[in-house]
């Protein structure tokens, strides 16, 4: 039975955090509000919730752009090969901020992204997300959630949210109104960054 939990992004309650992430590590998924657009997500190591999300996408899990969330950059060297000091400090400057930076993976990738040669790594400057991804312990691998109406790309209204996805997610995070600007999209795995889709996040930190 799906639920909709109510979390203040001001001071995120623990055991509300707490019920979230009983239900990531249990494979469940999660809808959860971040800077920018809400996100579906699941857990970096359960393979089921991977799958049952490109379900959902309608793609394969192998071609799958998903974004890997984390609560700071700690995690980096955990799926991203050695970065140079220039790139690093451009990662300094944006995050935690509205960017996704296409980095390059290492081998320590879920055996279901082994054949990506790129991860895109998103912290969001937002205390929700970060808290659920800090109590974790680990990433969330996550997607936008879209909407079908031409005008409006992305549902900003977490009781909508729910009513839509109720049938398909464990838990849907209320955490106010969202933005419908997504990230800005940064691939910073050649010399110079490329912007892919430039969004909320500016691009003065290149």
């Amino acid at each position: 039975m799906s639920q909709i939990i109510r979390i203040y992004e001001e001071n995120p309650n623990s055991n509300q955090i707490d019920k979230v992430v009983a239900v990531l590590k249990k494979g469940g998924l999660v809808i959860y509000p971040t800077d920018t657009v809400y996100g579906l997500g699941c857990d970096i190591t359960n393979a089921k919730a991977l799958e049952k999300i490109a379900r959902i996408k309608g793609i394969k899990l192998d071609k799958a752009n998903f974004s890997f969330i984390c609560n700071d950059l700690s995690h980096l060297s955990d799926y991203v090969r050695q970065i140079d000091t220039p790139t690093y400090k451009i990662l300094k400057r944006a995050l935690p901020g509205a960017y996704t930076f296409i980095l390059p993976g290492n081998n320590n990738l879920p055996k279901v992204f082994k054949k990506k040669k790129t991860v895109g790594i998103r912290v969001p400057e937002n205390a929700i997300a970060q808290a659920i991804v800090a109590e974790l312990g680990n990433p969330i691998v996550s997607t936008s959630i879209y909407d079908e109406d031409e005008l409006l790309e992305y549902t900003t209204d977490p009781e909508l949210i729910f009513e839509k996805w109720k049938d398909k997610v464990d838990i849907v995070v209320d955490g106010g109104f969202g933005d419908n600007h997504p990230s800005t999209v940064i691939d910073l795995t050649d010399d110079k960054p490329v912007v892919i889709r430039e969004g909320k996040g500016s691009l003065d930190v290149l």
